[in-house]
């Protein structure tokens, strides 16, 4: 197998199924097989990063899911972050999201600051 970045569909099933006959063989990782192995797995990874994108979540939508699953309401939110028409128009997306708000929702709900920020 030529090692060398993947431009096509027809490339990655070719290098994928190269990968599976190496992880079948069970080849060392120290070995040059295994070297290969690596690389081609990073080949793999950079191709599918390009071609299979994961799309960042939507805000709004991580603090509904995350509210669902903990089973808070808007209401639990009034007072620490405003009144309760003011919480229901962030999350209706009537008013911004600001920075003090994705600190809070980070703290209170475990939502990753990039998930809040994007």
């Amino acid at each position: 197998m030529t090692l060398k970045t993947i431009k096509s569909e027809q490339e990655y099933d070719s290098m994928m199924a190269w990968v599976d006959e190496q992880f079948d063989r069970k080849v060392k990782p120290d070995s040059p097989d295994g070297e290969a192995l690596q690389v081609a797995l990073l080949l793999i990874k950079s191709y599918e990063d390009v071609q299979y994108a994961i799309p960042s979540p939507d805000p709004i939508e991580a603090i509904r899911l995350k509210m669902a699953e903990k089973g808070i309401h808007n209401k639990d939110f009034v007072g620490k972050l405003g009144s309760k028409s003011y919480v229901s128009a962030v999350l209706n997306r009537r008013k911004p999201l600001t920075l003090t708000m994705a600190k809070f929702f980070y703290k209170e709900l475990g939502i990753p600051a990039s998930v809040l920020l994007a």
